[in-house]
């Protein structure tokens, strides 16, 4: 497993507990951020699935 998607993964949970503190307190700013965390972690986690689409073509080969 890629490790891009580990770390995705870490980013989306942290994220959206982030963005639900910030939502509990009202604090726009805090939930912004954990939008923005969160939304970046599902992306490094789709990176790190294809790399290991890529690494798992490469071995078929």
């Amino acid at each position: 497993m890629d490790k891009n998607r580990v770390e995705g993964t870490k980013h989306e949970v942290k994220g959206a507990i982030k963005e639900g503190v910030g939502k509990v307190t009202n604090n726009p700013a805090k939930e912004v951020a954990g939008n923005i965390e969160k939304n970046a972690g599902k992306v490094q986690k789709e990176i790190g699935k294809e790399h290991d689409r890529q690494r798992d073509e490469d071995k078929r080969h």
